[in-house]
């Protein structure tokens, strides 16, 4: 069996991360100047909808001049000017010590109609019932700052303001794209592990050879106690990136240039050893090397270099990083191998059972109410850098999620990788017991239904969806029923040890049948 390799632990902090969750309190501050012709802007803005609801539409909505008040903080009448008039108007002010309800009242008590709060962190809705208020009837928002100043420069000094709160979309196509890349990677992670157990199972092929091709692949078998370290070291790193992520994003973001470019070339250097023209070598260190092969480490080096560079540019960069994500699944999915189905039953729960906790769980622990996967995948503290976790598309459908943060669908590397590990056994055992692919067949179909079930509560909840509570049941069930229908769980359930059990007790049956057939010595 092979050893756990430093690496590897670091690649399993990698895609501990899920989908994180969309708040339902978003809204659009659109914003038009006075200029001919008229120029318009929107931006993102959160309020409570428990104090007030908006429209969900710009239809017979009076706009508001603003008035920018973000050198006050207006905890007090004190602090409006004599001078100034705000009534009827809607004012921006900066984010102070005292609570929006006090902002509120008196913004209300000099006429104001609509009251902005600008932060210089992130955004959050304002905490709090509707009798918090009392009697405060004008909309209270919060909105970035650095849009108020964008907008003062792209509309002008005179701003007409409104507020309102569009339905998000049913259905995003976008989760299309998403779907199709999340189960061709499963489908060819599994298929590719299963060409691999092929090769070892030659009949042609010596012990040493088999060895041979161990060590090139570098395989790692997880046994029980490596499942739970495994998952142990998920929790761990999950809580670190909690309260030390802007450090650790950092350390992340190299592991994964590192470990994508690796799986790149694995992938590629697959496909190019199946060519059979260009294979000229060279000397190097009393070692041969392909010519082709040094180019395509370059090749594959440089794509990772140029998406560390560029990762911010949402325009193009979502594609490259989306080409070394898949990469990576696919290269996780085909060189770490589960012993049996056992080993798969623990890891799938105890994942789902992680992902449970720290999305559902953790909201009653933190101090803000908010779920440390949701807050490590959104980036804590308003953090611009992004963990490269998760395959991203871009929204298709215009709504307030792309004005909040949020322009991309997205899905966790875990999500493809976890349920993989399951398929490639699954195809691995039919390579094994010459089964026709059905356990293969059967996991990758109960995959994609599980997919399907997590986008239909996605648009019903219209919130984000840790999706391993779908596709965990899906593919574990399916593959269960699969094994008993077939007489197989025994089998199934213990792998490669019943496999080799079974060598042993023929191995024996043939021993005992020799001794018995040979003559004795006193004859």
């Amino acid at each position: 069996m092979s050893r756990m390799r430093p690496v590897w632990l670091w690649r399993v902090a990698l895609w501990a991360l899920l989908l994180p969750l969309v708040s339902a309190q978003e809204g659009i501050l659109h914003a038009s100047g006075n200029g001919i012709p008229t120029l318009t802007k929107d931006y993102c803005m959160f309020y409570n909808p428990s104090w007030i609801s908006l429209p969900d539409t710009l239809d017979n909505i009076a706009s508001r001049s603003l008035e920018n008040l973000t050198s006050k903080v207006l905890c007090s009448n004190s602090e409006v000017p004599s001078t100034l008039i705000i009534k009827d108007k809607a004012v921006v002010v900066m984010k102070g010590n005292c609570s929006f309800v006090d902002k509120a009242r008196t913004a209300q008590s000099h006429g104001a109609k609509i009251l902005l709060i600008a932060s210089k962190t992130g955004l959050s809705a304002p905490s709090g019932n509707k009798t918090d208020l009392q009697n405060v009837t004008i909309p209270v928002a919060l909105v970035r700052y650095t849009d108020i100043m964008d907008m003062q420069q792209a509309l002008g000094a005179r701003i007409n303001v409104t507020l309102y709160s569009p339905p998000l979309p049913e259905f995003d196509y976008s989760m299309v794209v998403i779907f199709l890349i999340a189960v061709l990677t499963v489908a060819l992670g599994g298929y590719w592990s299963g060409v691999s157990e092929l090769q070892d199972l030659k009949p042609e092929a010596s012990p040493e050879e088999r060895e041979t091709r161990r060590k090139k692949d570098e395989n790692v078998t997880f046994t029980t106690l490596t499942v739970i370290l495994f998952v142990v070291i998920c929790c761990v790193m999950l809580v670190l990136l909690y309260f030390f992520y802007k450090w650790l994003v950092y350390v992340i973001i190299s592991v994964f240039c590192l470990t994508s470019a690796m799986s790149l070339y694995n992938c590629l250097s697959a496909l190019i050893r199946k060519i059979s023209c260009g294979q000229c070598r060279i000397s190097c260190y009393n070692k041969s090397i392909e010519v082709r092969l040094i180019f395509l480490a370059g090749f594959c080096i440089a794509a990772a270099v140029v998406w560390a560079v560029f990762r911010n540019e949402d325009r193009w960069a979502w594609i490259l990083q989306d080409i070394l994500g898949v990469a990576f699944c696919l290269n996780f999915i085909k060189t770490l191998k589960m012993p049996n189905f056992k080993s798969c039953v623990i890891l799938l729960g105890l994942l789902l059972l992680y992902d449970v906790f720290f999305v559902f769980i953790t909201p009653f622990i933190t101090k803000n109410g908010e779920s440390i996967m949701v807050e490590v995948a959104a980036g804590p503290f308003g953090n611009s850098e992004k963990l490269p976790v998760v395959i991203r598309v871009p929204r298709l459908e215009y709504s307030v999620l792309t004005l909040c943060g949020m322009p991309f669908s997205l899905l966790g590397f875990g999500d493809i990788i976890v349920p993989g590990l399951l398929v490639a056994y699954c195809r691995r055992f039919d390579v094994q017991t010459r089964s026709s692919s059905v356990y293969y067949g059967s996991c990758t179909v109960a995959y994609a239904v599980g997919m399907v079930l997590t986008f239909v509560v996605l648009a019903l909840m219209k919130t984000g969806q840790p999706a391993l509570l779908y596709l965990v049941p899906c593919t574990l069930i399916t593959s269960s029923l699969v094994a008993w229908r077939r007489k197989e769980m025994k089998k199934f359930w213990q792998g490669s040890s019943y496999q080799m059990m079974e060598h042993l007790d023929y191995t024996a049956n043939e021993e005992s049948t020799t001794t018995a057939n040979e003559p004795s010595g006193g004859q």
